[in-house]
């Protein structure tokens, strides 16, 4: 089970995930964003992964191309582009300077849920909403779930990640706000439980 905590500015919480046992970490820089992290925020959660995970950086308001060479500059791992903004052309001008590029969407922006159709490494589902904390509706994807590596987001919490990984049986799993004290602000004992949890399910 492949486990992604995402959403982190601040190097002891990305320590934490990584002793924890997660895989990947992800930094979030739209320019919207309550988790909106600065260039030297990336680079000091990157710097405390020290190569253990993959790190990864979210954008969704951020050109393509901007995003892979911020990605690349900062020593980022994956770039994850995250919602229907970003098309084939904007997918191939990312990996010409990233090799490994994650596309996030939902039911909502692509019913159709092919792993891989703009040349991506892997697929993140989420919710409509990303990053509010909105569940899912099991009963929506059960029957249409994707083939190959995908991970699973929205509303995911320390309480109810096992059930979702039953009903659903993603590759991994995705946490932002799930894992908060308050909007923006993760919470250690949170991140430890989380990791947990999917691990155990």
């Amino acid at each position: 089970m492949y486990v992604k905590i995402c959403g982190l500015r601040d190097p002891e919480h990305a320590r934490v995930a990584v002793d924890s046992g997660a895989h990947a970490v992800g930094v979030v820089m739209n320019q919207t964003s309550s988790r909106r992290a600065t260039d030297d925020e990336a680079a000091a959660v990157i710097a405390a992964a020290d190569g253990h995970v993959d790190t990864v950086l979210v954008v969704n308001d951020m050109a393509a191309a901007e995003a892979a060479a911020t990605a690349r500059r900062l020593g980022f791992d994956v770039l994850q582009l995250h919602g229907p903004a970003y098309d084939s052309a904007d997918f191939a001008s990312a990996l010409a300077v990233m090799p490994r590029v994650w596309r996030a969407t939902s039911l909502k922006h692509d019913p159709s849920l092919l792993v891989g159709a703009h040349g991506e490494e892997m697929l993140l589902l989420d919710s409509p909403n990303p990053g509010s904390g909105e569940r899912w509706d099991a009963s929506a994807l059960a029957s249409r779930a994707p083939d190959g590596r995908w991970l699973l987001a929205g509303g995911l919490s320390p309480q109810n990640v096992a059930d979702a990984l039953r009903a659903l049986s993603p590759w991994g799993v995705d946490v932002s706000s799930g894992i908060e004290s308050a909007p923006g602000e993760k919470d250690a004992e949170l991140i430890r439980a989380f990791v947990a949890a999917a691990l155990t399910a």
